[in-house]
């Protein structure tokens, strides 16, 4: 039976709105540590547990790591970029000392030394767009396409990479914590070698956390292009279409999620597909045909899960929103 996973937040903190979630059919949820870690996130967990607990299930915790994933610094407040402005990029330390009146995104130094000059630059999953105007005596951007930014956002240079540690500091005392709150899974970013999942399962076993499944995520090019030799590795491939879908042009995303089932299924490897499953439903109480439709067709593919983000950590209908996807799931596996 496919799993379906919701996502903790705000949105959902109420042990009574959980309990409805896993009455409708939710197996388990996501916990995002991108921003926080398991002590902060105590009581969210708590309740997921209690709401487990009246509704009679024993649901999977997966935790989603940091990870490689880069990511802009602290801001003082949003910032709200129209297109054309300038801005600059700058280190942390640099940026906290800039002028009130100068616009400023902190980015670390690794990041800065590969810029140049006509580099474009992705921000909030491509929310947002900057092209570097110059890299001397500062990086300067210019404003493509614009938002609200705020703190500790992804940012993506586009046709480059850089390297990242696989386990940031935060990623090792999450799961050094991870069997006191009840961790049944973890989830690591932008999976692109063998050895990341090697490094993860190796700090698993120091922590007495060998038992935890890892799910790995495809989120670029070079992860597919790598996929033959990170599925023996991996407990569950996610197909993560958020950031996937900055690594290419977005008509080409649906093609690289067909290609990575097709793997995962000749390979005997389960996969969960995940991103704006129903993204409309974060401020409308019922989906789109189109979104009703690619769950369906992800399923009918040979999804082993299926998961929602914003849906019901942030959005106004969660209990809808997994309804929906649990009704949706059930009657794609009647064809497959």
């Amino acid at each position: 039976m496919t799993e379906i996973f919701g996502t903790l937040g705000p949105a959902c903190a109420q042990a009574d709105v959980l309990e409805r979630m896993f009455l409708e059919g939710m197996t388990g949820m996501r916990l995002n540590l991108s921003h926080t870690g398991l002590k902060e996130s105590e009581p969210l967990i708590q309740s997921f547990h209690k709401a487990a607990q009246r509704a009679g299930v024993r649901p999977e915790l997966l935790i989603d790591m940091q990870g490689p994933e880069i990511r802009i610094g602290e801001l003082s407040a949003p910032l709200h970029l129209s297109g054309s402005e300038e801005l600059f990029l700058l280190c942390p330390m640099e940026a906290a000392q800039a002028k009130p009146d100068r616009r400023v995104v902190p980015v670390a130094d690794r990041v800065l030394d590969v810029l140049e000059a006509g580099d474009h630059v992705l921000l909030d999953d491509g929310k947002i767009e900057l092209a570097v105007t110059a890299v001397s005596p500062a990086v300067t951007a210019v404003v493509l396409r614009g938002g609200i930014l705020r703190k500790r956002k992804s940012l993506k240079l586009v046709g480059k990479s850089v390297a990242m540690p696989v386990l940031t500091d935060q990623d090792r005392e999450n799961i050094r914590l991870a069997g006191a709150y009840g961790v049944t899974a973890l989830m690591q970013p932008f999976v692109t070698e063998q050895k990341h999942l090697a490094e993860v399962k190796s700090r698993l076993l120091e922590s007495g956390m060998g038992h935890l499944r890892v799910f790995a995520k495809i989120e670029n090019r070079e992860g597919i292009r790598q996929i033959k030799n990170i599925l023996p590795d991996a407990d569950m491939l996610v197909i993560a279409r958020g950031d996937l879908g900055n690594d290419m042009p977005l008509w080409e995303l649906p093609g690289a999620q067909k290609q990575l089932a097709r793997l995962c299924r000749e390979e005997g490897k389960p996969f969960l597909v995940v991103t704006e499953l129903l993204a409309s439903m974060v401020h409308h109480p019922y989906p789109t045909r189109a979104e009703v439709s690619d769950i369906f067709h992800a399923v009918a593919d040979g999804a082993s899960a299926v998961m929602v983000t914003n849906e019901t950590a942030v959005g106004e209908y969660p209990v809808e929103v997994i309804r929906y996807l649990t009704k949706t799931v059930r009657e794609a596996e009647k064809e497959s």
